[in-house]
Order: C-alpha cells, then structure tokens, then sequence
C-alpha cells in the first residue's frame, strides 16, 4: 500500500504519516512488525507496572493499550467505509477521553487486552491486504476533511509509534 498525498487526510494526521514514513519499509511488513513490537513490549511488563501511570490523570500503561485497541477498531471502520467507495457516510470524530472514561479494564488483563490487539490488528491487516490501490486511495468523509482507506491505514502504524514512544520516555 503506498503512502498517502496530502489531500488524503487531516494535516493532524500527518505526524502520524511521518512518524510511519520514517519507520521506513513496505506497510504489510511493517503493520506486522510493529504489531509484534508492541506486543513484544507489553506482553513483558511486570504486573506492577501495568496499571503505573506517570503522573495524576494521566492513562496507565493498560489503559495506553485500551486506546490503541479503539483507535484499531474506529480506523479500520473508516477505512472500510472509504474502501469500499462510501463517499457520503459521516465519519466522526472519536473522542479518546469520552472512550477512555466509558471502559473498564479494571478486571481485563494485560494478556486479554493483548490477545484483542492482536485479533484487531489481524482482522485490519486482512482488510488492507485485500484493497486494490486504486480503492485505497477513495475518499471517504470524515466530516471536515476527506481521508483515504491508505491514511488511515498508515496513521495506525505513526499512532501506534508514537503511543510505542511515550511510552519508553514517560512509563519505562
């Protein structure tokens, strides 16, 4: 899958794309790396420090992978929608913090959490291997701007990066 142009998602976006571009490689190799190196992080923190936040209000490291696994999920919708040629249906804007007070992972695990990471990222590298170029690039509407399938899809692996990054400055 290519990169996007400008014009194919929100300029809020784009430290998402640069942080993916920098990682370099070809996106199916590199949804799959980065799903192994968080999972490769997570899945070797001691109990004690997945429920450590690095100061008052601010998530801990389990909620951090709550936040990925919705982001997963709402951008996988979107880029289904725009994939398959959906041009008029809203897609709106995801509050993290509405998201984030309206779980509870309080009794999930950090393996549980993980397992479903995994299947999420399964189930979207599925959805972004099989989208031909030409439909990675259809736009969908995302309200105020329009987005492609393709940015979406890159913006998950510079989300992820920069989630991955704060969290070896601020909790590790």
């Amino acid at each position: 899958m290519t990169f996007p142009l400008p014009g194919e998602y929100n300029p809020n976006f784009g430290k998402y794309i640069v942080l993916a571009r920098s990682a370099g490689g070809e996106f199916a190799a590199l949804y799959q790396s980065n799903t192994e190196e968080i999972f490769r992080l997570l899945s070797a923190l001691p109990p004690e420090k997945q429920d450590y936040r690095y100061t008052e209000g601010k998530w801990t490291i389990k909620e951090v992978l709550m936040h990925l696994n919705d982001t997963e999920r709402v951008f996988g919708y979107r880029a289904l929608v725009c994939g398959r040629g959906d041009s008029t249906t809203p897609l709106h804007y995801m509050d993290e913090n509405l998201y984030a007070d309206h779980v509870s992972i309080a009794q999930r695990s950090m393996e549980s959490l993980l397992a479903e990471f995994t299947v999420i990222r399964q189930s979207n590298a599925f959805l972004f291997s099989n989208l031909t170029p030409e439909q990675s690039a259809w736009l969908g509407n995302n309200i105020d701007y329009k987005v492609s399938a393709r940015a979406l899809a890159w913006a998950l692996i510079g989300h992820a990066i920069h989630h991955l990054n704060v969290l070896h400055e601020r909790y590790l």
